[in-house]
């Protein structure tokens, strides 16, 4: 993703140019099918993907250009990133011909001192031969002009002659050239990583002069790239220590560049901020979708883009194959299931069903069973992200239930996400996702209460962000819920209703298996502060407004 060697303009044409690096890909990671590609280091992040050969192009000719386009903080540091290692590069190539031109002097010196040697024992043996008798003289001659060859060269020199190449330092071309890995991607990564040789079938449309060519590139790719763990096997089995087994898939739009979406009909049921932003990425990847919804005109926009209409819940899972669903709470997925024409209504054997809400593992195991006893299949699939997250396809999925049924799902998961997880038995998704935004939703309400705390107390809070962003609690999050508070702007990316929804859900869950959760329980009464307020429909970050009120 980073610097140096090639670029391409991606189909949707969101994401800028970014410059990064061919390295070799950890051994069990396979290559993606289809079209040449290389596995690409990104300078500045610790992301790494698989790019097509033609979204490369060669870095110092495009270096003005791409600075052009992109402004952003990020982006700067990345270019800066990339100078530091051609600058640190440089220095040691520098260093390395001074210490092949100081070889190369001692082997002169040797040379010169072997053939002084040669020409003192040359000496001695002509005197030798002029005190032998003339017969004997020439034979000996003969004998010392061999012997004399021989030892003209020294040990160092027949060695140079008997090996195809030197010893010790390698040529050039052959150096690895590597950068600071981060500890995760330094376990992940099996040896170091070894600087890149175009095959020659693909080394003649990039070619440039640009000595280091062969070790960076530019790329651009529908999504981000991703990071190595979200594109190890498909699925990796990892046994915990608690005996649960849990499987991490590796499918993203990122390191596959395009999909071949599943030939199965999909439905999907729900379309709010996550599940818009999740059937426009499915169609824009070449599924064939059906769509409901409780609002009926907000399904107007996707059948402009291809969908078709269903007329119920019912209706849609009676004629797809994989049907999905994402609602607000526990009340709206049982409602949906089981309510008139609900989705219970079009199950039959073979059907499938994957709950994608955000619910306690109580209800998701209720609608697992029924679904089951009709001879569907079933697999909640909770989502950790906001609406721009949706939108761009980058999604967290949380799965869990029917194995087979997520394999399935797997080109369906490429097109809304960027990572995907299979956590075993129905319910422990529903569990980690209550935790993940039980984090999430404190973490927001410390964030603002640091700001109201700055304010009250004469500090900047445009410089408590600052110092926030150059620290390690720094992220995209950190930044840009600080912005929306710092610009009065709650335009929910997370509504704040669904928030306090899920830390209630998370507080119930600690309390079902007497565990203390004191810091989500304080956080919780912020937000039902901020709900009273009548901030629910805004952003989670306007719970900033439950401490200025």
């Amino acid at each position: 993703c980073l610097i140096l060697s090639s670029f391409c303009r991606g189909k949707l044409g969101r994401y800028p140019p970014w410059p990064g690096k061919i390295v070799n890909p950890p051994k069990d990671l396979k290559k993606p099918r289809g079209k040449k590609c290389f596995f690409v280091k990104f300078f500045g992040t610790e992301d790494h993907a698989w790019i097509k050969v033609e979204q490369l192009k060669p870095y110092h000719p495009h270096k003005e250009e791409m600075i052009k386009i992109n402004k952003g903080k990020r982006f700067q540091q990345a270019v800066d990133a990339v100078e530091e290692f051609l600058r640190k590069t440089k220095g040691k190539d520098q260093a390395s011909s001074h210490n092949s031109n100081e070889e190369k002097n001692r082997r002169n010196s040797s040379e010169e001192r072997s053939k002084q040697s040669a020409g003192e024992e040359k000496r001695k043996a002509s005197l030798s031969e002029g005190k032998l008798k003339k017969g004997t003289g020439e034979g000996k001659k003969r004998v010392s002009s061999v012997s004399s060859e021989r030892g003209s060269k020294s040990p160092l020199k027949r060695a140079q002659d008997q090996s195809p190449r030197k010893r010790g330092r390698p040529p050039k071309d052959e150096k690895d050239l590597t950068i600071p890995e981060s500890s995760t991607v330094k376990r992940v990564m099996t040896g170091t990583v070894a600087g890149f040789k175009w095959p020659p079938s693909v080394s003649e449309p990039v070619k440039d002069s640009d000595p280091h060519f062969h070790h960076f590139l530019l790329s651009q790719t529908e999504k981000p790239a991703v990071c190595y763990q979200a594109i190890t096997k498909k699925l990796k089995v990892c046994e915990e220590e608690t005996g649960s087994t849990s499987i991490q898939a590796a499918d993203s739009t990122a390191v596959n560049g395009s999909i071949t979406p599943t030939d199965k009909k999909i439905g999907f049921l729900g379309l709010g901020l996550m599940g818009s932003g999740i059937v426009s990425n499915l169609l824009k990847m070449g599924h064939t979708v059906t769509v409901w919804n409780r609002t009926a005109e907000k399904c107007d926009l996707f059948i402009q883009e291809g969908a078709r209409l269903g007329r119920t819940p019912a209706e849609v899972v009676s004629t797809c194959d994989i049907t999905f669903a994402c609602v607000s709470d526990p009340k709206a997925a049982k409602d949906l299931v089981l309510g008139p024409s609900g989705v219970l209504q079009g199950i039959r054997p073979g059907k499938c069903y994957v709950d994608m809400s955000t619910v306690d593992a109580d209800t998701v195991t209720e609608l697992a069973q029924v679904i089951v006893s009709r001879g569907g299949r079933f697999l909640e699939a909770p989502v950790s992200g906001n609406q721009q997250l949706s939108n761009d396809g980058m999604l967290v999925i949380l799965a869990a239930g029917d194995r087979g049924l997520y394999e399935d799902c797997s080109s369906c998961f490429q097109a809304m996400g960027k990572t995907s997880f299979f956590l075993g038995e129905v319910g422990n998704a529903a569990k980690m996702m209550l935790i993940v935004n039980m984090v999430q939703g404190s973490f927001m309400a410390t964030i603002a209460e640091g700001l109201t705390l700055a304010q009250v107390t004469g500090q900047s809070q445009q410089t408590l962000l600052d110092i926030l962003n150059q620290g390690q609690l720094a992220s995209i999050f950190l930044d840009q819920k600080c912005q929306n508070i710092l610009q009065g702007n709650f335009k929910p990316d997370f509504y704040l209703k669904y928030i306090q929804k899920d830390l209630r859900l998370a507080i119930a869950l600690g309390d079902s298996v007497n565990h203390p959760t004191p810091m989500a329980a304080a956080a919780n009464e912020v937000y039902k502060r901020a709900k009273a307020l009548d901030q629910s429909d805004n952003d989670m970050s306007a719970v900033y407004r439950a401490y200025i009120h």
